[in-house]
């Protein structure tokens, strides 16, 4: 009798473990529609910024900014390799100092100021000023690394504001001193992408604001200034606005005031998690649900920007996810890669042409580390999104788990050289990349990549697969998602010993098989043999 129990109980415990086991496994087809695109991104979505903020710009009882601001940051001995591993790197220079910011040229502009802690100034400090001298040393980093730049022009300049008790400032743009220096800057053959017109001055602002028709206004002359000054319109800057958070009717006002031919992209910010002091900050980056409430966002700026008739396209222009400079526990951290890469694949599914993160180097949200200046995990997410996610954006669909995501695009296109024929181009990789993440903290999910061939929302088809597919399997160091160390395929991604960033080498699968996407972890996946009509030439 005690034998017949004994069986009976570890029968019972196997049958658990076979159920535990079962629940923490899940097999989800995702289903990836490659006849059309249903967005278009740039070939460099991939963006990050360089900020204002002095070293004593502090919250929260702590002062994470350093020596990494425009003006004291040690830029060429520091991040040269790390911006130049993306060949090219988009960086907005700007930020919430620059309508305070004036340049040391021309003469419209008696005395150069220089950043002080100040009460009653905006953000708490007083003005400041940019010298060609530090423009230059800017600007050789800029060329050295091929960077392409944004550039955050003081917009109120020449403004005053209307009233002591409100943020309202009023009067037209005084556009001397920032003629004076793109005069400079064109003059001196430096290569600025785009130049931006200032920053979270729309809708409410944040420690400023200018009605949306005279933001307008002061725009137009903007466009007027950099069409004169560059008159070669294939070297021309693209003008970008109005930089702030998305206000509908002021969106409206504005772009309607504007009109066609004049913003050539439309930059919103967005901070969705709340304050970096967030104690929830940890359970928020891991939420679907929290996490899906910002998509309304992403839709409402491409339909008022689509509908403006500007000829305009939607570009997040900041982007840290907590404000107040991210949180110390979470933003360098592995976690922090569930709220920004699911925020890149977001704003691509909506049609925005680039993501400028907050920020490259500075505040606890840094690509790079504020202190040793090295990569964060966050910042080789950026790197593979950059090498592999291609501009067509794909609708990907599945019924499983909501912490599972998935994105779709066409790979980035790769030449492939054959070296024994002398550089003889032999063909052009082409197929998809999928990126799935795991939000789930217990459970992995086993992921059959189909292919709908269908237009017609008739039965589905697949393409035979036969090639092993590439695999870039990202996970945090012993499991711990607050890590600042991130493997790739299981090793830790470490800096050679000459301070170069490592290979990042895919391994290999067989077709026949699932992607297996461990708990928390992120993987992209190089599908070259995925018949996509819309990937064709691309």
């Amino acid at each position: 009798m005690v034998a017949v129990k004994a069986i009976l109980f570890f029968s019972i415990l196997l049958f658990s473990f076979a159920l535990l086991s079962h629940a923490d496994t899940s097999s989800i087809t995702v289903t990836v529609k490659s006849v059309t695109t249903i967005a278009n991104t740039d070939s460099d979505f991939i963006c990050a910024t360089l900020d204002w903020w002095p070293k004593d710009k502090c919250d929260y009882g702590q002062c994470p900014w350093g020596m990494t601001g425009i003006l004291n940051l040690e830029i060429l001995k520091t991040t040269r390799v790390y911006v130049a591993a993306f060949d090219p790197l988009r960086i907005r220079v700007g930020g919430s100092l620059e309508d305070q910011v004036v340049y040391q040229v021309g003469h419209a502009i008696k005395k150069f100021p220089r950043f002080k802690k100040r009460k009653d100034g905006l953000f708490g400090f007083s003005r400041g000023s940019l010298s060609m001298k530090r423009w230059d040393q800017l600007n050789k980093f800029f060329s050295e690394t091929n960077t392409k730049v944004i550039f955050g022009l003081n917009a109120l300049f020449g403004k005053k504001n209307k009233e002591p008790t409100t943020i309202l400032w009023v009067g037209d743009w005084n556009p001397h001193n920032a003629r004076d220096f793109m005069n400079y800057t064109a003059q001196m053959g430096y290569k600025i992408d785009s130049y931006e017109f200032g920053n979270e001055l729309c809708g409410a602002g944040v420690s400023a604001r200018v009605e949306a028709e005279q933001y307008a206004r002061d725009t137009i002359q903007v466009r007027k200034a950099v069409n004169e000054l560059y008159p070669d319109p294939n070297s021309r800057p693209k003008v970008l606005g109005p930089a702030g958070f998305f206000d509908e009717e002021w969106f409206k006002k504005y772009l309607e005031a504007v009109g066609p031919n004049v913003v050539d992209g439309v930059t919103h910010h967005i901070y969705n998690l709340g304050a970096g002091v967030d104690p929830n900050l940890i359970h928020k980056v891991q939420d679907p649900y929290f996490l899906d409430e910002v998509a309304q966002t992403f839709k409402d700026v491409q339909d008022v920007v689509d509908r403006s008739g500007t000829g305009a396209a939607a570009w997040v222009g900041e982007s840290g996810g907590a404000f107040n400079s991210g949180g110390r526990d979470v933003s360098h951290t592995f976690a922090n890669g569930f709220w920004y890469l699911d925020q890149l694949g977001m704003a691509s599914t909506f049609s925005h042409k680039a993501y400028c993160r907050q920020s490259l180097v500075g505040g606890n949200y840094g690509l790079l580390n504020s202190n040793t200046f090295t990569p964060n995990p966050d910042y080789y997410g950026a790197l593979l999104w950059h090498r592999l996610m291609g501009t067509g954006v794909l609708a990907t669909t599945h019924d499983g788990s909501p912490y599972l995501r998935s994105y779709t695009h066409c790979t980035k296109n790769q030449v492939v050289v054959n070296h024994a024929l002398s550089g003889f181009v032999s063909s052009v990789q082409t197929g998809v990349t999928v990126l799935l993440i795991n939000m789930d903290n217990s459970t992995t999910f086993n992921v059959w990549v189909t292919n709908d061939l269908n237009i017609y929302n008739e039965k589905s088809e697949s393409s035979s697969l036969t090639e092993d597919r590439e695999e870039y399997h990202l996970t945090p160091q012993g499991g711990n998602i607050q890590s600042d160390v991130v493997l790739l395929n299981g090793t830790p991604l470490k800096l050679t010993d000459c301070g170069d960033i490592p290979n990042l080498p895919p391994k290999y699968v067989p077709a026949s098989s699932p992607v297996t996407v461990a708990p928390s972890s992120f993987v992209f996946v190089r599908i070259k043999d995925f018949k996509a009509p819309a990937c064709e030439n691309r």
